[in-house]
């Protein structure tokens, strides 16, 4: 199968660049955009955080700006809003600041829209906070993707959701406290519901092989997708910093987490290297694993892209003795 590059419907930034950071340009995105694209991510959602309103009123028009750019378009597939509308819990919450949770807003929902001219393609919402059902409901009527994250919903919540228009998990096994009842919990729930695709951050610190493994063999190919994550610290090397709002450490190892709150900050890989931990866990072949990578994703969005003339001048993926690589 000859493929350009993988899909990617989470990346918070890359570089040292934040979507999610006010002062964002055009060129941030630009730079941004190519050195994913050199890395074997064709097309992705830049995704911002749970943030204040000022900050959305700045960076979204800038993003929804970029993908009118020629050079930029194709390799767009529309911004991710992952929150405000997600739990202000510990644990859940991960590293979205809890003063901009938000629950459920049609307005404010609109409002994020129209900053964004339109250009938004998925909104991630816990799916037990009041006015969840309606606000899905919402959302999907704009032919916008709803995915369930950063929750604490039970299995009736999860249910309703679903039958609002949920159709994904923005990042199943991630986004929760670090203990959960036995059994009762957000992960048998959302393994469980048919209608949600889950998406794995295969980066080999979100996620314990084991935990890839069962996911794998109960959503099938068919229902799973691979996603980054990727942290503005990705492509950095080694060290501390500074990236939403907090003290992070970035080890040798690629694994970045925050010391004092003792949870991960995102991910420091891009899909490649995403995609290739994965493979080399040996649970698929070849064609499963573009299925994840490139196929699952797109199919998500309810896109396809074009066989555009800028896609064919790039280097096309190779897979060998089980590792991806552009050629």
């Amino acid at each position: 199968m000859l493929l350009k590059g993988f899909i990617d419907l989470q990346v918070n930034g890359y570089l040292g660049i934040d979507f999610s950071e006010p002062g964002l340009t055009l060129s941030d995105i630009r730079r941004v955009t190519r050195a994913l694209v050199e890395r074997g991510t064709i097309a992705y959602c830049p995704t911002v955080i749970t943030g204040s309103v000022d900050t959305y009123k700045q960076n979204l028009p800038v993003l929804a700006q970029a993908m009118e750019e020629p050079d930029l378009q194709p390799h767009l597939l529309g911004i991710h809003l992952e929150g405000p509308f997600i739990s202000p819990e510990e644990g859940a919450r991960g590293a979205h600041p809890r003063r901009f949770t938000r629950e459920p807003d049609i307005d404010l929902f609109e409002q994020l829209l129209a900053f964004s001219k339109g250009k938004v393609s998925i909104v991630t919402v816990a799916p037990e906070l009041p006015g969840a059902g309606d606000l899905i409901r919402c959302i999907s009527g704009h032919s916008i993707r709803v995915f369930l994250g950063h929750h604490l919903a039970g299995p009736g919540a999860i249910e309703k959701a679903c039958r609002a228009g949920a159709t994904a998990s923005t990042h199943l096994g991630n986004g929760l406290p670090n203990i959960l009842p036995r059994h009762l919990n957000p992960l048998w729930d959302q393994l469980a519901e048919d209608q949600l695709t889950a998406l794995l951050i295969t980066d080999g610190h979100h996620l314990p092989d084991n935990f890839i493994r069962v996911v794998s063999k109960v959503k099938a190919p068919e229902r799973l997708a691979v996603t980054s994550d990727s942290a503005p610290i990705a492509g950095l090397p080694p060290g501390r910093y500074n990236t939403l709002g907090q003290e992070v450490l970035l080890e040798e190892s690629g694994r970045l987490w925050n010391p004092v709150g003792q949870h991960l900050v995102g991910s420091s890989s891009c899909m490649m290297q995403c995609m290739n931990y994965l493979a080399a866990l040996d649970l698929m072949g070849e064609e499963e694993l573009y299925l994840v990578g490139y196929h699952n994703p797109l199919r998500l969005l309810g896109r396809e892209l074009s066989s555009n003339d800028r896609f064919s001048q790039l280097p096309s993926l190779s897979y060998e003795a089980g590792i991806f690589s552009l050629s």
